[in-house]
């Protein structure tokens, strides 16, 4: 079965085709396009939709005669985008003006927070969170909730209800912290095992262990969330790094053993494949090689970045180093669901904020780092982010012509660059006609 969010609800028993311009990625992240493509999906041996099969609808219609097929000209099927770092507990305050990172924090986030102790207020701001996610295309979210487990509670059960792919974990914040979202070094640890075992690997579930960042978290706090993620290797590991100077500085007094902000996580054992860090601006080559050698990802967050006045993030020193990384919209202090806002911010950035200045990252890059990419970045390649065979089939129906400007710029297009940057530059929630979500029948 797929339920497609918007306009149609489609409900399949056996195999599916769909007729319109394709948008897929190959393994070197490098786009496939195909203009008249074909999108085969159908179950497998558990029910769960995946692509079966996908290319140019001549080639691949003659592999599968018989085939229903659903035909939408003028629209585009891309894969379904996939957000790396954004906390549904910060939905609220998308806008909440703060002179940075840690006045912000202390105004507006943590009194947010605080009311998630109350589960229906979790539920609650679940299911809006989901409902916003699925409106701007984004199939798949690593989340950060808060130190309630009744926040992970409630989101866990939102995403199973609608079969999505998530992540999320309970927030680990024992010091440096007002009353309201200080958790207990121990019973952090017992609550975060006992999420662990109830729902990591439940349907499309996973659990990112969650350290808020390391100035908030003891080292005993610190120690028990890496023997967590030694015990449990195939959970996430979830936090921030390197996003402010301030903070880089109250890091290095907390913790004046360690080289480096990064290096108090490799310290405490949670950097490793499956480890996500939002931010990573204030690196050294030092920082990038460790992010490398560990298999340890960054996200990217360039709206929250410009707004808050935290930095830049260097893609031209991640792409040198050659570790991985994935974009993200880190919602509250990022300033939209839609990930053609943080692709377009990320070019900014891009041309901006380098080491080596003037760095123009392709559209298709773009759009490859918040798809494919952020799924390689997540240790999820070839389950999500493509629409190659074996992936899961969630995908968009996207109208180029979803606006007027929009209508006039993609008809102009030259190439596909050209198509994708129009998409980027001009687009909002409007391009997403149809969100389609692969579920077991």
């Amino acid at each position: 079965m797929h339920i497609a969010y918007r306009r149609v609800c489609l409900t399949l028993a056996a195999m599916h085709a769909y007729r319109a311009s394709l948008l897929r990625f190959d393994a070197a992240g490098r786009p496939l396009f195909d203009t008249d493509g074909l999108l085969v999906v159908g179950p497998d041996a558990q029910g769960r939709q995946r692509v079966q099969d996908a290319g140019a609808h001549a080639e691949v219609a003659a592999r599968h005669p018989g085939v229903a097929v659903t035909h939408w000209p003028g629209r585009i099927l891309a894969p379904g985008f996939v957000d790396m770092h954004i906390h549904f507990p910060q939905t609220d305050i998308i806008g909440a003006p703060a002179d940075g990172l840690l006045p912000w924090l202390e105004n507006y986030t943590f009194p947010a927070e605080s009311r998630f102790a109350d589960p229906a207020h979790s539920a609650e701001v679940a299911e809006v969170f989901f409902d916003e996610l699925l409106r701007n295309g984004v199939t798949t979210s690593l989340t950060f909730a808060t130190s309630h487990p009744q926040s992970v509670q409630a989101f866990f059960e939102a995403a199973e209800r609608r079969q999505l792919r998530m992540i999320t974990g309970k927030v680990l914040q024992d010091r440096h912290s007002p009353d309201g979202v200080r958790d207990r070094t121990e019973q952090s640890l017992v609550d975060t095992e006992a999420l662990i075992r109830r729902w990591h690997n439940q349907g499309r579930l996973g659990y990112a262990i969650t350290p808020r960042f390391a100035p908030t978290s003891t080292d005993a706090q610190l120690r028990g969330a890496g023997e967590l993620a030694a015990k449990y290797p195939d959970t996430w590991v979830h936090s921030h790094v390197a996003e402010n100077k301030d903070e880089v500085k109250w890091a290095r007094e907390l913790f004046p053993q360690a080289r480096s902000y990064l290096d108090v996580y490799a310290g405490f054992g949670l950097m490793r494949e499956r480890a996500v860090y939002a931010h990573c601006i204030h690196f050294d080559d030092d920082d990038r090689r460790l992010m490398r050698d560990t298999g340890t990802a960054s996200a990217v967050s360039p709206t929250s970045n410009l707004f808050l006045g935290s930095g830049f993030f260097d893609f031209e020193g991640a792409d040198r180093i050659g570790y991985r990384y994935g974009l993200a919209s880190d919602v509250g202090g990022g300033t939209s669901f839609s990930p053609f806002a943080t692709m377009l911010a990320a070019y900014y950035v891009g041309r901006e904020g380098q080491t080596k200045p003037g760095v123009s990252i392709a559209p298709s890059q773009l759009w490859w780092r918040h798809t494919g990419g952020a799924a390689r970045a997540l240790g999820l390649d070839g389950v999500i982010g493509n629409l190659q065979p074996g992936c899961e089939a969630d995908f968009l129906v996207i109208d180029p012509k979803a606006t007027p400007l929009l209508a006039r710029k993609t008809a102009l297009a030259n190439n596909l660059e050209e198509l994708l940057f129009s998409l980027i530059v001009l687009g909002d929630d409007r391009l997403i006609e149809r969100t389609v979500i692969s579920q077991a029948g």
